[in-house]
């Protein structure tokens, strides 16, 4: 995942997301003739995934002189812990002191994003876990989050940009507009099956017009061996999906010959839900993640210079020089 090709903004590159006051900074630096090498330091308020050094190199390596910098860093996918170093810059300031704001901001909620879907991960204690959370985020970051997901432990994720970004196949079967608009889940099922490619698993929604497992059999008698699984995702108006209920399916589904249709469950899942799934023993295949992950809150990032020309410094209340983390490695 480190070779992402991860898309770098012009309004990044020439400082228009940035906190003003480093744009300022910068002016005045250039003025006075000043720009000192300096090492910066980024760490997290709190433990968790950590991620995003992928995108924040693929930033740097637009902006650092090619010889003179160093980047030290935790590989994307490590656990972080609070406080801790996960990425020092050392270069001219001139080249690096514009971006502090698009480097914190891209370690915050990448990590955020990963920590959550780890959560969920281990929650489903083994039980594979697929992102679908881009639906509650802008799609400027629909493909970030699903990136940062996989990176959490998530197997997939629903955006085409999210799987490429990670090198892996989207995940993803049908929503409820299809089988409204073919006036049935069997229609729309069929109609799939005649149109997508042979690649792309069947796996259908059953809970649009009739009781969930009814629909289940419906579409598993259509297609036959053809069929990958079925995707619950009632609504809380009508109890959401139930450990109970994935039971029933399960049941009806092996009685009539179909064992091999597997169920993936969806909607308002949290990692104590998950946790109750499994506590329970309901035969669940697949997980299906949305706003949890998605409104996770971001990990904030401190930034802070601890060196100027080879000269140990810090603001009060952290300590002067480099501090010392054998974990990073040197990753430009």
């Amino acid at each position: 995942m480190v070779n992402a090709d991860f898309e770098i903004r012009r309004s990044v590159l020439v400082g228009e997301t940035a906190d003003v006051y480093l744009q300022r900074t910068l002016t005045i630096l250039r003025n006075e003739g000043v720009n000192p090498d300096v090492a910066m330091e980024f760490s997290p308020q709190r433990a968790g995934v950590f991620c995003g050094i992928a995108e924040v190199r693929g930033l740097l390596a637009r902006v650092l002189p090619d010889s003179g910098s160093e980047v030290w860093a935790l590989e994307e996918g490590e656990t972080v812990d609070a406080d801790e170093v996960a990425l020092r810059v050392k270069a001219p300031y001139g080249s690096v002191g514009l971006y502090e704001t698009a480097i914190s901001g891209i370690l915050s909620q990448s990590t955020g994003y990963a920590t959550a879907a780890r959560e969920c991960v281990d929650a489903a204690n083994g039980t594979p876990v697929v992102a679908l959370g881009a639906r509650h985020v802008h799609p400027d970051v629909a493909g970030i989050l699903g990136y940062c997901a996989v990176v959490g432990g998530c197997v997939s994720c629903s955006t085409i940009q999210g799987a490429r970004l990670a090198g892996i196949t989207p995940a993803g079967n049908m929503p409820h507009s299809l089988s409204l608009l073919m006036a049935g889940t069997v229609q729309a099922m069929e109609a799939f099956d005649r149109h997508m490619p042979q690649e792309v698993p069947r796996v259908a929604l059953v809970d649009t017009f009739r009781d969930e497992a009814e629909e289940a059999l419906a579409v598993s008698r259509a297609l036959r061996e053809k069929l990958r699984g079925i995707r619950m995702n009632t609504p809380s108006a009508r109890g959401g999906v139930t450990p109970d209920l994935v039971k029933e399916v399960r049941a009806r589904l092996d009685l009539s010959g179909f064992r091999h249709v597997e169920i993936m469950v969806s909607g308002g899942f949290t990692p104590e839900r998950i946790s109750h799934f499994v506590e329970e023993e309901a035969p669940v295949n697949t997980f299906g993640i949305g706003a949890y992950i998605a409104s996770s809150g971001p990990n904030s990032f401190n930034v802070d210079i601890h060196e100027v020309d080879g000269r140990p410094v810090a603001r009060r209340g952290r300590i002067p020089g480099i501090t010392n983390n054998p974990r990073l490695g040197r990753v430009m």
